[in-house]
């Protein structure tokens, strides 16, 4: 099953430190992927859950470990037409794929071979059903 830090998250949530660029990497040294959130922001790229808070160049997108979430239409827009950054978008639908084709379901709902969102650091009894969890707790889902 495939283990995906939530903004760099490992033990649990550390809002100040979510998406910051040096807590990515960490998650990313500690064998994780991770899920970081995307602003297209006044012609530059940002990190950051609610604002754009951390710059960041778009070859720093180009990470195979990186689960990129647009934030807004625009990064979007901005991101259909990137094949090397992978990507997607919702906000509040049960489920979207992302754009290699990977089932991501919304906080709360699961399907078969999906990556469903674990917010409270506990491992479902469907576990065996699922493709992949992004938690901002992956060292309790690797144990």
């Amino acid at each position: 099953m495939k283990i995906i830090s939530h903004r760099g998250n490992l033990e649990g949530r550390i809002p100040e430190d979510e998406n910051n660029p040096d807590y990515i990497h960490e998650a990313i040294e500690s064998g994780f992927d991770v899920e970081i959130d995307l602003w297209l922001y006044e012609d530059g790229f940002y990190l950051g859950h609610d604002e754009p808070e951390y710059q960041i160049d778009l070859n720093f997108l180009k990470n195979e470990r990186l689960w990129v979430h647009a934030k807004s239409m625009e990064t979007a827009e901005f991101l259909y037409k990137q094949p090397l950054i992978h990507w997607f978008w919702h906000e509040t639908d049960k489920m979207t794929l992302t754009s290699k084709g990977y089932i991501w379901c919304f906080p709360g709902y699961s399907c078969k071979d999906c990556i469903i969102v674990d917010k409270n650091g506990r491992a479902p009894s469907y576990n065996d059903n699922i493709w992949g969890v992004c938690t901002d707790y992956p060292y309790r889902w690797r144990n």
